[in-house]
């Protein structure tokens, strides 16, 4: 392995064991970069996410996305105030969610077709992650691990990091949603009934920190996965 090419999971690993999971620089220069983080966000990968809900409800004949203008990727018509300030406050936040109405669906049934929509959001987010990874490396290995490189490998933690948090099977969360194939459906509405409560209560946990250590296990597993797919970039180099 390059010398001059640190893996991107073992920066993430590097960020998380700071102590206090602070940045290793001055106080003014983390507040830029921690602001710089949460613009990416809001601007790039919620904005993707939720397009790629809108894409996926839309080809299986939902076109309600396409009718309220949220088949796009301009950022304006995703993103949620309240979320954003958040996000910019924070550290986490969220979008406008995607309306979809599973009964117009026409190729598949609305609980498969509501489960392929839910998934195509957390999928956006890794295939974003990927793309950025085979960025990274290259620009590692050619013009050495600077600023440019840095702020691609922060696309991918970001990425992966909003697609292993979504895909848990918490209400409203897209996993959630694609739970529903393995329940009854009488279950999953009592459980919706509560969404609103159990998101609140989400927001609290993830602010208590209580969530880091399984989705740090989860989202360095991921990481891992992703060097290996892109190891090819890794023998062109070496």
């Amino acid at each position: 392995m390059s010398p001059e090419r640190q893996p991107v999971y073992i920066i993430y690993l590097k960020k998380r064991t700071k102590k206090g999971g602070k940045f290793n620089m001055s106080g003014a220069a983390e507040k830029i970069l921690e602001l710089l983080i949460n613009l990416l966000v809001l601007f790039m990968a919620f904005p993707v996410h939720e397009f790629a809900h809108a894409y996926a409800a839309d080809k299986l004949g939902d076109h309600t996305a396409r009718y309220e203008g949220r088949l796009t990727l301009n950022p304006k018509a995703h993103i949620d105030i309240m979320g954003a300030i958040c996000m910019i406050l924070v550290g986490f936040g969220w979008a406008k969610p995607v309306p979809v109405n599973p009964m117009k669906f026409q190729k598949v049934s609305p609980k498969v077709g509501m489960a392929i929509t839910s998934f195509a959001g957390p999928l956006s987010n890794l295939i974003m992650a990927y793309i950025a990874m085979i960025i990274y490396k290259i620009l590692c290995f050619t013009i050495g691990y600077g600023t440019v490189a840095w702020i691609f490998a922060y696309m991918v933690l970001l990425n992966v990091g909003l697609a292993v948090f979504n895909l848990l099977p918490i209400p409203p969360l897209d996993g959630s949603r694609i739970a529903t194939l393995f329940m009854k459906e009488q279950t999953y509405f009592k459980i919706m009934q509560y969404e609103k409560y159990i998101f609140i209560a989400l927001i609290a946990v993830v602010y208590s920190g209580v969530l880091d250590t399984p989705l740090n296990w989860l989202q360095i597993r991921v990481l891992n996965i992703m060097d290996f797919l892109t190891g090819y970039i890794d023998m062109i180099f070496a």
